[in-house]
């Protein structure tokens, strides 16, 4: 296994024609979000505190509630959501993987060694804007979090492992109505003599292409906080770039876009000449 294998990502398969075609019918509805709370010594939530903090601090409103702390289904702001509580840990080796790309958590392999279960909570599919959905998800995780000892949240298709502090510190983003990007996109680093490399896990969620820079003379906090501006633009404001384009903070900033093999995903993605 090379230097850079491990750090590898697979991009999500291209639909076939038939389902290109499915999708038409269904006017773009957009698939399950999904995401799970990580819990130890057999703890878990409390449904009514959860409700409590959506209405109360969020704002949200909460119709055709139907469950307890176990399982419940519920419209959040028109969108069907839905929790389940699961007393066991995830099956097969999904964690175990994920926590190798959790540079974020480094005590994660300690934390969760003997976790003892987790939430499945649900964002129904439907046809609303994927931001929209998103934000809802994040803002019903942090009613979980803040109302509970959940150590931290798992989102296995982004790779993404996010201990409970780190999660909750994005409230005042989703207060602003800013999207806390490091929360939905998976966002990789690496560092070499040659320079730094950054990319994105999670983009097609969205309808964008993954992007990455490579062997930028930058330095990584520098580096970082310009390329998830980047994504927060392309996300917030449904920007599709291409190939050729340039993009920049300034008229003298001149970014070069250019569409490629990707280096740390597979299949094509734009890379950033910063």
């Amino acid at each position: 296994m090379g230097l850079f294998d491990l750090f590898k990502k697979k991009e999500t398969p291209q639909k076939n024609e038939t389902s290109q075609k499915d999708e038409t019918s269904q006017k773009d509805e957009k698939g399950v979000l999904l995401a799970m709370p990580l819990f130890n010594n057999n703890e878990s939530y409390s449904i009514d505190r959860v409700m409590d903090n959506l209405k109360n601090f969020w704002g949200l409103s909460i119709v055709n509630f139907s469950g307890n702390d176990t399982s419940a289904v519920f419209k959040l702001d028109n969108e069907l959501v839905a929790i389940a509580y699961v007393p066991a840990q995830i099956p097969g080796e999904e964690l175990s993987t994920t926590i190798q790309y959790a540079y974020n958590w480094h005590t994660a392999g300690e934390d969760l060694k003997n976790y003892t279960g987790h939430a499945i909570v649900s964002v129904m599919s439907s046809q609303g804007s994927q931001v929209e959905r998103y934000t809802l998800l994040s803002k019903l995780l942090c009613s979980i979090l803040a109302t509970s000892n959940s150590v931290g949240v798992y989102q296995g298709k982004q790779t993404l492992l996010i201990p409970r502090d780190q999660y909750l510190e994005n409230i005042p983003d989703l207060q602003q109505g800013k999207s806390p990007v490091q929360v939905w996109i998976y966002i990789g680093i690496k560092t070499s003599e040659q320079g730094n490399y950054i990319y994105t896990y999670g983009l097609p969620e969205f309808e964008k292409q993954e992007m990455e820079v490579l062997q930028s003379p930058l330095e990584l906090p520098e580096l970082f906080n310009f390329f998830t501006s980047i994504i927060s633009y392309v996300i917030n404001s449904d920007i599709t770039l291409r190939n050729g384009e340039t993009l920049g903070y300034t008229e003298d900033q001149k970014i070069k876009i250019t569409a490629s093999k990707g280096f740390f995903v597979e299949g094509q993605t734009l890379r950033l000449e910063v």
